[in-house]
């Protein structure tokens, strides 16, 4: 009978063992489940060349555009910020952003523009020649390629004042791989009436006498400059070229001058720019040959290198995808803990009034200064070839082309 006590309590004690084992092998084999669905549902949309681990170099990571991630799922918002200038300048500096593309690029740059800087605009549109509804875009009737590009920006100034010429005060064209802090463009633009004739961008000096807009940094035109171009400018062979070219900057430079539509000067109360035709680290660290056609074409002789660059800076071209999304990070979630700056917007100006220049001084850091030799060194103007025009080329590109001193 004792034996038989012992073999019933044994086995009692082997069936509870085994339910408890069975019972815990569920639960881990249920977690591993569980951890695989959560991690295939969070990364379905990400490209594994794009994850920070990834062991590509940063050299490809900037310069690839294909397959860049929907950034949507690891998006942060700071419920604490204060934006209430930001809010105000949105509602009393309406700009309306239309962005150059083609349909190659749709997939490729447009989109990416969408979900970075261009959520910032009142108004986003695209242009180009085929339907997207993800952007949406607008269609034109206008074949792509470098060839139509006047033709192009024509229509789509068009399309805007017939559509959303009372939507908003400024119109600000960029080329798909264009970044623009719109914050920093409702600013500069915030003193300035926009019934006054003025358009703004990174000032070239030759071809025309008051200077053109480069195409790539983007340039914004106020209501009245929108409305003269359109109406006064477009249908008059004698204001604005008919037909096309390629370099659709130049000739809207040479369309406002015959207008009366004044360059204005985007530099900040320090003579630093804000609108930029490459990208941060080639201004930053840019090429130093005197001879680098940039040298000879800038309208304003600033400073370079560290200087070169207001804290209220605008707008980058060559930007590749990736690094939009760096850029948007760094500049709207990046923050050093315990420092602010007081803020505060400039004056009204009347109708027809624009900004004094700013006053030609010293930096106010030992990285570069006025004294450099890129500011003693005067070269002579020459009309020739080696004009930077709005050619869409790579970023890879570009910035070799930059560092080596070649012409675009």
């Amino acid at each position: 009978m004792k034996m038989a006590g012992h073999s019933i309590l044994y086995e009692g004690n082997t069936s509870k063992t085994r339910s408890l084992l069975t019972l815990l092998i569920g639960l881990l084999i249920g977690f591993c489940i569980a951890e695989l669905i959560s991690y295939m549902t969070i990364s379905e949309d990400i490209n594994p060349k794009n994850i920070v681990a990834s062991t590509a170099s940063p050299k490809q990571q900037l310069t690839n555009d294909v397959g860049i991630p929907n950034l949507g799922v690891i998006e942060h918002e700071h419920p604490f910020d204060n934006t209430s200038l930001s809010d105000q300048l949105k509602r009393e500096v309406r700009v309306l952003c239309w962005v150059m593309t083609n349909p190659s690029n749709h997939k490729k740059k447009a989109r990416h523009v969408k979900r970075t800087w261009g959520k910032r605009c009142n108004i986003l549109l695209f242009m180009s020649s085929a339907a997207d509804e993800e952007l949406p875009t607008v269609k034109l009737d206008v074949e792509e390629g470098r060839p139509n590009l006047w033709r192009k920006v024509k229509e789509a100034f068009k399309y805007v004042y017939k559509h959303h010429y009372n939507d908003a005060d400024w119109f600000y064209k960029a080329d798909d791989d264009t970044y623009a802090v719109i914050e920093n463009l409702r600013y500069m633009l915030y003193p300035y009436s926009p019934e006054t004739p003025v358009h703004f961008g990174f000032k070239f000096k030759t071809f025309v006498k008051q200077g053109y807009m480069s195409g790539g940094a983007g340039y914004v035109l106020s209501k009245e400059a929108l409305r003269r171009f359109v109406v006064d400018g477009i249908p008059d062979p004698k204001m604005c070229l008919p037909g096309t070219v390629i370099n659709e900057d130049i000739e809207i430079g040479k369309c406002m001058e015959n207008l009366n539509v004044t360059a204005g000067d985007s530099r900040d109360v320090n003579g630093r720019g804000r609108m930029f035709p490459f990208v941060p680290e080639q201004m930053l660290i840019p090429n130093k040959d005197p001879n680098f056609w940039y040298w000879n074409y800038q309208y304003y002789k600033t400073d370079d290198g560290l200087d070169c660059c207001s804290d209220n800076a605008i707008s980058f071209h060559y930007v590749a995808p990736n690094f939009m999304y760096v850029l948007d990070y760094l500049i709207y979630h990046l923050k050093p803990f315990g420092v602010e700056r007081s803020q505060q917007l400039p004056a009204k100006l009347k109708v027809g009034e624009l900004m004094s220049p700013p006053k030609e001084e010293p930096a106010n850091s030992n990285e570069d200064s006025v004294d450099d030799y890129d500011r003693l060194y005067t070269p002579a103007v020459t009309m020739n070839s080696n004009e930077p025009d709005s050619r869409e080329v790579s970023s890879n590109e570009s910035g070799r082309k930059f560092a080596n001193g070649e012409k675009n």
